[in-house]
């Protein structure tokens, strides 16, 4: 690996960094390439062959992930969209029912007693939202 492909992982990794910790913020990619200090196109096409998926991809399934945990809780699909950083009711209802199977409404009234007895560590990787890869 040569010196300018471990710094363009270093930025990459910095940019997912963001993500992960403003979900919930209003982001999008040219913001999130500016994290990474590359132009948008650039950063696009180097997050999805590091990571196999669209940084918008990655950062919708980092708050589904998130929104799941909020409806288990019994939070409204409504507060639950809000809070993850969605702004349209609609495309968060589709974006959820496409990614977890169900829509959120049968997602929160679903029994999820069966994960209290698992430790949090655990539940969190068997709850992860799980996309099929981009092909490359």
């Amino acid at each position: 690996m040569t010196p300018e492909e471990i710094a363009d992982l270093v930025h990459l990794r910095r940019a997912r960094d963001r993500i992960d910790r403003d979900y919930s913020q209003p982001l999008d990619v040219q913001a999130i390439a500016r994290t990474a200090l590359m132009s948008p196109a650039h950063f696009s096409r180097k997050f999805r062959s590091a990571y196999g998926e669209t940084p918008y991809s990655y950062l919708m399934t980092r708050r589904i992930e998130r929104a799941k945990a909020l409806l288990r809780q019994g939070k409204s699909v409504t507060d639950t969209c809000l809070a993850v950083g969605c702004t349209s009711l609609g495309s968060f209802s589709s974006r959820f029912t496409e990614i977890v199977g169900v829509s959120p409404s049968r997602y929160r009234d679903h029994d999820h007693r069966d994960l209290e007895v698992v430790p949090s560590c655990v539940s969190r990787f068997v709850t992860r939202p799980r996309r099929t890869p981009v092909a490359v």
